[in-house]
This record gives C-alpha cells, sequence and structure tokens, in this order.
C-alpha cells in the first residue's frame, strides 16, 4: 500500500471525535513574476496535523484544551530523514503530540488511551516501538 493510500485512510478514520488532523502539504512554487513561494508549515514537518482535545486538571474539570498533533505517515518499510525526526522531536518537546504512523491502528495509538480516550501529553509524546510496533531502527530515537 503506497504512503498517499495509508494517509489518506488514517486521516479519514482518525478525524472525527477528539482529533482532527490535515494534510500538510509543503513546498516551493514560483509565482506568476518567478519568485519562489513557499507553502506548508517548513520543511520537514510532518504529513497529517492538526489537534487532539484534551481535558484538564481538577481545577478545570469540564473544561477543554487542544494539543497539537502531528503525525508522520510511512509505508511499512519507509524511514523517516532526520528533519523529520527533528520536526517530531520538537513536537514532543513543546508538549505535542508527535509521531510515525504505519497504518490507521498506529495513529489511533497516538491519539488514544487504553480505554478508547485521549491519553495524557506526557504519555503521548513517546513515538518509539512502544507505539508503533512496526517502527525501523531510524524511526526513533533510543
Amino acid at each position: 500500500m503506497s504512503e498517499q493510500r495509508i494517509q489518506q485512510e488514517i486521516r479519514l478514520a482518525i478525524s472525527h471525535g477528539d482529533t482532527k488532523v490535515f494534510r500538510n502539504n509543503t513546498g516551493t512554487l514560483r509565482d506568476q513574476n518567478g519568485r519562489p513561494v513557499q507553502f506548508g508549515l517548513c520543511k520537514g514537518s510532518a504529513d497529517l496535523i492538526g489537534w487532539t482535545t484534551r481535558t484538564i486538571t481538577q481545577e478545570m474539570v469540564g473544561q477543554s484544551i487542544a494539543v497539537f498533533t502531528s503525525i508522520e505517515v510511512k509505508t511499512p518499510t519507509g524511514r523517516l530523514r532526520p528533519e523529520q525526526q527533528q520536526w517530531l522531536d520538537a513536537v514532543q518537546a513543546a508538549g505535542g503530540i508527535a509521531g510515525v504512523a504505519r497504518s490507521v491502528e498506529d495513529a489511533q495509538r497516538l491519539t488514544m488511551d487504553e480505554h478508547g480516550g485521549s491519553i495524557p501529553p506526557a504519555t503521548s509524546r513517546m513515538h518509539g516501538p512502544e507505539l508503533v510496533p512496526s517502527a525501523t531502527k531510524a524511526d526513533h530515537h533510543p
């Protein structure tokens, strides 16, 4: 299955309820005057970006927050480029949810807990083989 197809299936499967993700196309095109125009977040940013709503702290019971969610989609044998790993690391360091998904199930594990609800940000920041069993060594740091 192609990366594009996996990405489409993930986007459709998880973009309802508490999680909303969108395709992040990046690149550069020339305008009518020949000047380069960059689009998308930045080089190396993930394929799918968005948020996952979380309910937080006792003092804030009933209120929700949006947690930035960044999912890099790869085929079963696809490998992260260094700038993609840097992006995922930056999102995680900021408290967001970031990881590699090779299937809908991988993406769901990034955004859900064992009870079918949202997972706390401290847990969701992991993106190694604990959350993505089919990850290659290049997909995570030890």
